[in-house]
Formats: structure tokens, C-alpha cells, sequence
């Protein structure tokens, strides 16, 4: 690796590398490299060995308690709950393990989903190779939107600028050259090196690495943050400050049993423990790592469904969306652009015109109309390979239309020699290419019609004479009347000079040949797509950089408009204020507004931060390096991952493997199931708990036997909390989930509504095992240990068959997203299973105090829990809960 590269020649740079710039390193040579130099990725944090993983889940407050009951339990000489209560913390610790270790992997695999390519030299081929197999001395070839994939001196370039802010803080885009610098130039000044991770917003540029990995400039700063801690996801942060709030609350009930109980003249450390083991039940201590696994459980169904999800945190975000910011060409469209008109002076032309073969040949003769054609092939940068043209959609279309009408494109190409491209700027909405034809020069020169017109003072005619450009009013007219039907524009405009004119001269005194009018029609299932939005209470918002009334004709046909509602009004980049400078009235309007039309960048930015401040959690569709700052700044970025630059895939936060603009219903949807389920799960976990904490604090008040004992307790907590809790976390979830408003995102994890049901179920349990231990005990005059035996197996089954009180009042007891989860029932018969294993096996009969109990008792058990599941569902009925 080269140290300095900026301050040597790029011959020197060339030279000490042994790289030839026109072949590339041969793969032999690239292998042998990669080997002494390793893989082009930054070091990263060794991941966390699975013993750690295992020891770490002892590091926590509630093995802290448990710990304590464990060692009281020796110091009153009951070994046996000592042993029990051993075993407990190892189970605890053990499925917390496979948990955090199984959600570890989830991401790993995630991960290996996104990868990242560069345009390299090897063996005398451009080819696409994964950046990791980047070596020093690799000569690679980049363009605008490009991320640059190692550290590289340039060896030439056209009209190339380099977004390195994330390097130097400087937020203007860096202009490059060649020429060698000073040794000590500062980073911010190395105008003829690219570093690894900035991105190419202009131009193109050859370069050839010079350093890869930990040892070019961005992997030097990765070493001084490679420690750094990971920051919570907000969902972690809201489950953090419940279980606080729990934890605090359930001291103080637990205190109040124990003191309660002794006072009573109960056995004080029968009491100590009961507390004790209470405290470990209420604390959803499993809450963190369930959220965790839901969320990485649904990144992984979305990566089959070509949806990847870079961040955990983005699967929560994508459930409170409210907007959805989308491009049209490409992703509310078929992004197959084709020629449909072409504008010259004196004709109007159509697939009519040119398909037939002798009609086309008299076409070809008129100058206009071949210029057009010149200018369409040399302003172009689509690429032939395979028989197949690839590029950007409007300049395949042209190709493919020059070569469908008979123009020689190669005979062009070869007499009109590129020598400098000014790419297409996003603000000034027009391309330009500078050519050298025997002596002169030639100046192709593309873009929006409002912009060519406005530097062209001629106009060509048919046979090729120039006269005054007069009429141009008639030409925006026609060209709104064609955008109208839902074409898109695009104008053409040439000049001849003696020599290449200066950079700001680009653009002047040039003549107009025409426009062209491409056709590109919505998908097929755009419109179901918006109308499933709609419905889910989600606004799509188009915004795009086409003329406003090819904007408004494919809203209307994909349904953001609605005729019948009346005409609703396309907002154009050119009347919109700086965003600090926007009235209250225009605030409202743009609001209101589903159309933006002639959009620069820094207008999808303003408009982003328009939504954020009107608390709208937005998501963000794009695919270019102008997209880049908006997908970054949305709360949701989401790139396309068929067309989309790695600029704007690096920024974003999903990344759409199909392109298509459907698959962002599917991630909405599983972002709003996912929180769902963890609320579920939630509710059901604090209802449960909550009916054993008043189960004992009643019957301690009412002179009852203790229906719970401690290790009873700690096995409830195994049983009915962890299964049938994970299986609520991954269940499909409630299939309306889509005609249901977006969630607020302040909104707290329980609402109100959800603190009402989880009382009452709570309540209801905590009834059924009550009415039972009083008709044991009352009515039946049973023994303290049958009663408790009673109590114990009631509470187990109405904690159980808890689960089907969760589904919302409106869905059927029989049908819904908790009956048709196929997990639930798994847990539920899993859960039984144990129960009765543990009552067949002698040794766990006596540690969890169990005895035989009659067909009669059994029998009463399942009334009463079922009895007690009737009580909840006709509260619900009747609107008592959610």
C-alpha cells in the first residue's frame, strides 16, 4: 500500500503499484494480493463468544434474587429448595441464551444479505466484483452514486465531485483532479485522491487503489469507534422503563405479603421466599429478548420476501409510518421507457411514422430529425453488452429507438469522439457531452424542456438551415399537452464551436432541435397498493422531477388522485419557498398536497423535515445519489436494489431487492404485526403475573392457605410465561392490521386501554383461583396441600387458556390471529406436557410439593379455569376491555 499517494505523479503511483491502467491486475496477481493484504472490510468488534453470551445471562438482577432465595434456603437447612432453586437459574440462564444467541445469528445472516460491489479492471475486463476482493493496485471505474470502495489515486476524470463529509465534516461536494500535491496537504485539500465510504455525486473518474481495509483513512477513524457502545432501540428503551417502573412496584407489593403473612403467624422464611419468588414472577425480565427476537424473526421473513432490513430498530419504525415519499419513473411506473413521439419543426411523429420500413427511411432524410437522433446517441452514456442495453431508462430508450429506426449509432460514436461530459445536474435539469469532429468541436446537450429552451436562441429546420427561435411559447404548449396524457419530456438541443468552450459557456447560444415524448405506464399493481394505504391510513406522496402534468396523469390512473372528489392540484418545485421562509398557508397547502412536480433535491429534503416537524414518522423511496440526504434524514430510508446507486443503498435503512413499490406494504405490514405481538405478549405476561401477586396477597389477608408455594411460583414463571410468550411474539398477526390507522410513535408501549385489559384478565385469574381455593378449602374441608394443589393447577390452566383473551373485541373467539397461530398451540401443549410430566415424576412431585389428587378435583380444576376464561370473554363482549 502506498503512503502519500497525493503528492506523486499518478505515473508514479502507476509505477510503484506495477499495475498496468488499461488491464488491471491479471487474478492471479489480484489473489495473490489479496492474500498479503487481506479482505478490503474494516476490522470489526470480534463477535461475542457463545460462553460469554452464556455467563452474561447470570450478570442480572433477577438471577441476583434468585440467587438470594437460594442462598437463604441453605441457611434454613432446606437443601432440596436450595437444589430447586439451582436448577431454576439454570433453566432461566439457559433460555435466555438461546434467545440472545439465536438472535445474534438472525442478524449475522441478515447482514451477509447486503453486500456491496465495484466496477474493477481485471485481466483487461470491467467487471463487478464484490469489494471485498479489492486489492491495492485494482484500477477501478466509477460514476455518479457510486460509493467509493477503497482508498484510490485518481488517474483521470471527467467533471468529477466527491460528497466527503462523512470524512471531513465539509458538506459542499469536493471538485477532483489529477495533478500531484504537496506532501503535506491536509485530507480536506487531497483533491486528486477518493477515500474509501464517500460517494460520487458528479461526473466519472478512473482511479487505482492505493489502500484497502483497516488501512485506508475511514478504517483509521473506524479503530477509535470500534468500542463504542451500541445504542438501545427505541422499542428496548420502552420495554426498559416498564420493567422499571414493574420492578418497583412489585418490592413494594411483596414487602407488604411478606410482612402481611408473618404478622399472620406464617413461617417467616416461607414468607421471605413467597415474596421473594413473587418478585422474580412479576419482573418481565425476558421482555428485551423476546422484542428482540420478534423483530429480528420478521427481518429474516422479509429477506425471502426481497425485503432486507439493515436495522432491527427500522422493522418497529415501519409500523408507525404514516407517509410514504416515493420517486414515479421506475417505481410507481414500469421503468421501460420507449419513444412514443418526436417534436421537430414543421412535424409531429409517431411509432406510426417510423415502424414502417419505407416511411422511416424518408424520415431518416430530414436534418432536424437526424440531429435529434445525433444528439440522442452522443448525450448518452447507455452501455450495449450482451445484445442487451443497459443504462439509465430514458437513454436505453433512446438507443433502442435509434436502432429500431435504422440509425448507424456506431458510425456516429466513432466521428464524433467524446472528450468531456457535463452529467446531468439535478438543479439545472440538463446534460451535456463535448465531442471533436475532423477539427471542431461539437456540443450534445440534453434535459428538461423548460431549461433547453431557455438557452437557445435558434431553432433548427428540416433541411438543416437555422432561423430564429421564435415560437417557443407554441413548443412548452404542445410539450404540456403530450405530458398531459402521461408522456415525459425530454428536449434536445446542439452547437458547433471552433474550440471547447469554457465551463460556464456549456450551455449558451445553442440551437433547438426538438423534444421527444416518452410513454412509461404505472405497474399492474400500483393501484391496489395506494388503495391499501389508504385504507391503513397511510398518505403515498409522489415526488418526482417530471413536468407537473405527466405527474398528475399517473395519479390519476394509480388512484392518488380522485376525479370524483375533484381535481386535486400538483405543487411545483419552482413555486415552493425556502423551507425556513414557508408561510402557514403554503405550510397547509403542502401538507394537504400528493403530487410535488420539478423537485430538486434539497426540496425532498425540506419536505422530509416539513412531515417531521407535523410529528409524521415518513418513509422514503428512492434509488439515485440525489435521493441520498432525504433517505438518510427520513425515519425510514428505503432504496431500491435493482436500480438504485450504492449511494442511496448505503444510507438506507431497507433496501427493496425486487424494486418493486409493493414490497414496502409488505415491510409496513410486518413492522405493525411485530409490535403487536410484543404488545400481546406484554399483556398477557403482566396479567399473569399481576393474578399471582393478588392470588397470594388475598388469600394472605383472608386467612386462605397459601395457594402458591415459592418454587410453584418459579415453575409458573417457566411454564406459563416463557412458551406461550414467544409464541405471541412470532405470531402472523391480526390479518386487518392494514385498515387500521398508523401508531403514534410517542405512544407508549400499554396505552390505557391495554392497562384496563391487563388488570381485568389479571383480575379474572386471580377470581378463578380464589373461588377454587375457598371451595376446597370451605366447601370441600380439603387438605392444605390438596387446596394448594388445586390453587397451583387452576392457575396454570387459566394462565394458559389467558392467550385467547387477547385477540381485540371485535374478532371472532373461534377465528383470529391467536387461534390460527400454530406456535400458541404448540406452547400451550408443550406447557402440559410438562405439567404432567412433573406430576408423574416422583422427584419433582416433592420438590414442587405436589400429591395425588382425584378425577373429581381434576375435574373441578378445568371448570373452574374455564369458567373463569367465560367471565373474561363476557366482560370483553360487553366493552370492559380492548
Amino acid at each position: 500500500m502506498i503512503k502519500k499517494a497525493h503528492s506523486l505523479t499518478a505515473e508514479d503511483v502507476i509505477s510503484r503499484l506495477q499495475v498496468d491502467p488499461g488491464v488491471g491486475l491479471t487474478s492471479a496477481e489480484a489473489d495473490k494480493r489479496l492474500l498479503e493484504y487481506g479482505k478490503n472490510r474494516l476490522l470489526q468488534t470480534r463477535p461475542k463468544r457463545t460462553w460469554i453470551i452464556f455467563l452474561e445471562q447470570f450478570l442480572d438482577p433477577v438471577i441476583y434474587v434468585l440467587s438470594g432465595a437460594t442462598l437463604l434456603a441453605f441457611l434454613f437447612n432446606e437443601i432440596l429448595e436450595g437444589f430447586a432453586v439451582l436448577i431454576v437459574i439454570l433453566i432461566t440462564a439457559s433460555i435466555g441464551f438461546f434467545m440472545e444467541w439465536q438472535a445474534i445469528r438472525s442478524v449475522e445472516a441478515l447482514q451477509k444479505l447486503v453486500e456491496t460491489f465495484a466496477n474493477v479492471l481485471r485481466d483487461g475486463q470491467e467487471k463487478h466484483l464484490n469489494l471485498q476482493f479489492l486489492v491495492p493496485g485494482d484500477i477501478i471505474i466509477l460514476n455518479a452514486g457510486d460509493v467509493v470502495p477503497a482508498d484510490a489515486r485518481l488517474l483521470g476524470e471527467q467533471s468529477l465531485a466527491v460528497k466527503e463529509a462523512a470524512l471531513t465534516g465539509e458538506s459542499n461536494q469536493v471538485e477532483k483532479d489529477i495533478a500531484p500535491l504537496a506532501e503535506n496537504t491536509v485530507l480536506a485539500d487531497r483533491s486528486n485522491m477518493l477515500f474509501k465510504g464517500t460517494i460520487i455525486s458528479r461526473g466519472s473518474g478512473k482511479a487505482v487503489v492505493t489502500a484497502t481495509g483497516d488501512a485506508t483513512v475511514i478504517g483509521e477513524i473506524s479503530r477509535l469507534t470500534r468500542e463504542a457502545t451500541k445504542v438501545r432501540t427505541p422499542l428496548e428503551r420502552k420495554l426498559s422503563k416498564l420493567s422499571h417502573k414493574l420492578i418497583w412496584l412489585t418490592i413494594l407489593l411483596t414487602v407488604i405479603i411478606a410482612v402481611t403473612g408473618y404478622l399472620k403467624g406464617e413461617d417467616l422464611f416461607l414468607m421471605i421466599e413467597t415474596g421473594i419468588a413473587l418478585a422474580v414472577a412479576a419482573i418481565p425480565e425476558g421482555l428485551p429478548i423476546v422484542a428482540t427476537i420478534a423483530l429480528a424473526r420478521g427481518m429474516l421473513k422479509l429477506s425471502h420476501r426481497k425485503v432486507v432490513i439493515k436495522k432491527l430498530e427500522a422493522v418497529e419504525t415501519l409500523g408507525a409510518t404514516g407517509i410514504i415519499c416515493t420517486d414515479k419513473t421506475g417505481t410507481l411506473t414500469e421503468n421501460k421507457m420507449a419513444v412514443h413521439r418526436v417534436l421537430i419543426m414543421g412535424n409531429e411523429l409517431g411509432p406510426k411514422e417510423w415502424s414502417d420500413k419505407h416511411t422511416a427511411e424518408h424520415i431518416l432524410k430530414k436534418e432536424n430529425f437526424r440531429e435529434l437522433l445525433k444528439v440522442a446517441v452522443l448525450c448518452n452514456n447507455g452501455k450495449k453488452n450482451e445484445g442487451k442495453i443497459f443504462g439509465d431508462p430514458v437513454e436505453v430508450g433512446l438507443l433502442n429507438f435509434s436502432e429500431e429506426i435504422g440509425f448507424d449509432r456506431q458510425e456516429i460514436k466513432d466521428q464524433f469522439v467524446r472528450i468531456k461530459e457535463i452529467p446531468f445536474d439535478a438543479d439545472i435539469k440538463k446534460m451535456a457531452t463535448i465531442h471533436t469532429n475532423n477539427g471542431e468541436c461539437f456540443i450534445a446537450v440534453k434535459g428538461a424542456l423548460e431549461s433547453i429552451i431557455d438557452s437557445c436562441d435558434n431553432i433548427l429546420q428540416e433541411d438543416g438551415s437555422i432561423i430564429a427561435f421564435s415560437d417557443k411559447e407554441k413548443w412548452i404548449q404542445k410539450a404540456n399537452s403530450l405530458a398531459a396524457s402521461g408522456m415525459r419530456i425530454l428536449a434536445f438541443a446542439s452547437r458547433k464551436t471552433k474550440e471547447p468552450p469554457g465551463k460556464n459557456a456549456v450551455f449558451e447560444d445553442l440551437v433547438f432541435i426538438g423534444i421527444t415524448a416518452f410513454l412509461d405506464p404505472p405497474r399492474n399493481d400500483i393501484r391496489q397498493a395506494i388503495t391499501t394505504y389508504k385504507n391503513a391510513g397511510i398518505k403515498v406522496v409522489m415526488i418526482t422531477g417530471d413536468h407537473p402534468d405527466t405527474a398528475r396523469k399517473i395519479g390519476e390512473e394509480i388512484g392518488l388522485f380522485d376525479l370524483q372528489e375533484g381535481m386535486q392540484e400538483v405543487i411545483h418545485g419552482g413555486d415552493l419557498p425556502e423551507y425556513d421562509k414557508m408561510s402557514a398557508g403554503m405550510e397547509k397547502k403542502v401538507l394537504q398536497a400528493t403530487i410535488f412536480a420539478r423537485m430538486a433535491p434539497k426540496q425532498k429534503l425540506d419536505l422530509i423535515n416539513l412531515y417531521q416537524k407535523n410529528n409524521k414518522v415518513v418513509g422514503m423511496l428512492g434509488d439515485g445519489v440525489n435521493d441520498a440526504p432525504a433517505l438518510k434524514k427520513a425515519d425510514i430510508g428505503i432504496a431500491m436494489g435493482i436500480r438504485g446507486t450504492e449511494a442511496a443503498k448505503e444510507v438506507a435503512d431497507v433496501i427493496l431487492m425486487d424494486d418493486k413499490f409493493t414490497s414496502t406494504e409488505l415491510a409496513i405490514r410486518q413492522g405493525r404485526t411485530i409490535f403487536e405481538n410484543i404488545r400481546q405478549f406484554v399483556v398477557y405476561l403482566l396479567s399473569c403475573n399481576l393474578a399471582e401477586i393478588i392470588t397470594v396477597a388475598v388469600a394472605s389477608l383472608g386467612n386462605l392457605p397459601l395457594p402458591l408455594l415459592p418454587l410453584q411460583i418459579l415453575f409458573l414463571n417457566l411454564v406459563t410465561d416463557v412458551f406461550p410468550a414467544l409464541a405471541l411474539g412470532v405470531g402472523r398477526g391480526d390479518k386487518k392490521v392494514m385498515e387500521q390507522p398508523p401508531r403514534n410513535p410517542s405512544e407508549s408501549l400499554l396505552t390505557k386501554k391495554h392497562w384496563i385489559s391487563t388488570i381485568i384478565y389479571g383480575l379474572t385469574i386471580t377470581a378463578t383461583v380464589i373461588a377454587v381455593t375457598i371451595y376446597s378449602w370451605h366447601f370441600k374441608e380439603s387438605s392444605k396441600e390438596v387446596v394448594n394443589n388445586m390453587a397451583f393447577y387452576t392457575l396454570i390452566l387459566a394462565q394458559l387458556l389467558n392467550v385467547f383473551n387477547l385477540p381485540k373485541r371485535h374478532r371472532s373467539f373461534f377465528k383470529n390471529e391467536v387461534t390460527s397461530n400454530k406456535w400458541v398451540w404448540a406452547a400451550l401443549l408443550f406447557s402440559l406436557g410438562i405439567v404432567i410430566l412433573v406430576y408423574l415424576i416422583p422427584i419433582t412431585q416433592e420438590v414442587l410439593s405436589l400429591v395425588p389428587l382425584s378425577l373429581e378435583q381434576l375435574t373441578i380444576i378445568v371448570i373452574f379455569a374455564l369458567v373463569g376464561l367465560g367471565l373474561t370473554q363476557l366482560l370483553k363482549r360487553a366493552g370492559a376491555t380492548n
